[in-house]
């Protein structure tokens, strides 16, 4: 079997890579970095490490690249005989990429491919595939769209795999955490034939979803914003200091009080999977810099996004919020140079008051909550 992926970066060939690979699938990575492209095709392999101990390598093979800049249409003849194709290219980038899968899925049906496809982005975000075949859908006609309803599926996903920034002699190697999560929502599958061992299966994913992004990419943002208060570059020397870990503790004590609420989730099962969270983050063998993991922070205070959204939902329970709103007065201050988000809004602060950037930056009506983000973040700033 062929699966098409978008995306030949770390989390590519690391997560995705690694759990088609062992399924039997041949892997065509599309990509824009020459470097990658060309290693790929040169070696049809590369080499992934676990970051624990023993370092154990695993190695990939039958894979191969195309540069979707150089050679689109070589893209879509991929799609076009393609039995899956994934993304993990980063929610911006998406619909980018979306005019070169409506290409692939036209070409399936110019050659009367009628094989059932699944197209999943594996992304930090909700509903990432259906806001993908928003995108797709855009690129193609009414008759290509019926073509598409019926054949084409675009099931969400929900992942979960740390995998830092890290730089290595051999542009493939990768390093990652030896946890793994990817869930698939069964019923938007158009394929259900293919069950990919390693992956989970959900007739509901919504519950899955949330729980990751409260749970992993709020703690792990929270780390972040915390750690580059108190003048941390990175997520290890951050979770050296106790007041770090007791903020992420406390954030992850109000979201999972909304999950168990909102989706009645065991509260034993939970709290030892808030416990897991927590220790990976202290993974000694995984180095990650703040910078990587609060970038886009516009992004990341966005009004559904990791920490508004479960903001909004504790409130309108009458639940604790408060340490949820203590880390967004932090992310105020989340200023790298190299990450354009965090450029514009270090701009923003200086030419808009701060409760009118609250405002832009989260789509927040709720007055009382945006005075509660600027209580926080002038405390924050009367502190440094």
């Amino acid at each position: 079997m062929l699966d098409v992926h978008f995306g030949a970066g770390n989390i590519g060939r690391g997560f995705i890579g690694e759990t088609l690979a062992d399924n039997g699938f041949k892997i065509t990575f599309v990509d824009v970095n020459e470097t990658l492209i060309d290693e790929l095709n040169k070696r049809n392999g590369y080499t992934i490490e676990l970051a624990a101990e023993g370092q154990k390598h695993i190695e990939v093979h039958d894979v191969k690249g195309i540069n979707n800049g150089k050679d689109p249409k070589a893209v879509a003849a991929e799609i076009a005989s393609a039995d899956m194709v994934t993304t993990a290219i980063g929610p911006k980038i998406l619909k980018f990429i979306a005019p070169l899968i409506a290409d692939g899925i036209k070409l399936r049906q110019t050659n009367n491919n009628t094989k059932p496809i699944d197209v999943i982005a594996c992304e930090n975000m909700i509903g990432g595939s259906q806001s993908l075949k928003k995108s797709v859908y855009e690129a193609l006609n009414d008759d290509e769209k019926a073509f598409a309803d019926q054949y084409i599926g675009f099931p969400n996903a929900a992942v979960d795999r740390i995998v830092p920034l890290q730089k290595h002699d051999d542009p493939l190697f990768v390093s990652v955490e030896p946890f793994k999560e990817w869930v698939i929502d069964k019923s938007q599958m158009k394929n259900p034939k293919i069950e990919l061992k390693g992956v989970d299966y959900a007739e509901d994913l919504e519950p899955y979803i949330e729980r990751k992004l409260f749970s992993v990419n709020t703690g792990h943002a929270t780390v972040a914003y915390t750690g580059n208060m108190k003048g941390y570059k990175t997520i290890g020397e951050a979770v050296k200091d106790d007041s770090v870990v007791e903020q992420a503790k406390h954030v992850l004590a109000e979201t999972g009080d909304l999950l168990i609420q909102k989706w009645g989730f065991d509260p034993e099962v939970h709290h030892a999977y808030q416990k897991k969270i927590l220790s990976r983050f202290e993974n000694p063998y995984i180095s990650d810099d703040i910078e990587r993991v609060g970038r886009t922070p516009i992004r990341k205070l966005g009004y559904d996004e990791r920490f508004i959204r479960p903001i909004r939902e504790l409130k309108e329970r009458g639940r604790d919020y408060s340490a949820l709103v203590d880390t967004a007065g932090m992310m105020f201050f989340f200023n790298y140079p190299n990450d354009s988000e965090s450029v514009k809004l270090q701009q923003m602060l200086k030419d808009e008051p701060i409760d009118q950037v609250i405002r832009e930056t989260t789509g927040l009506k709720d007055e009382d909550l945006i005075k509660e983000i600027k209580a926080s973040y002038e405390n924050h700033l009367a502190e440094k």
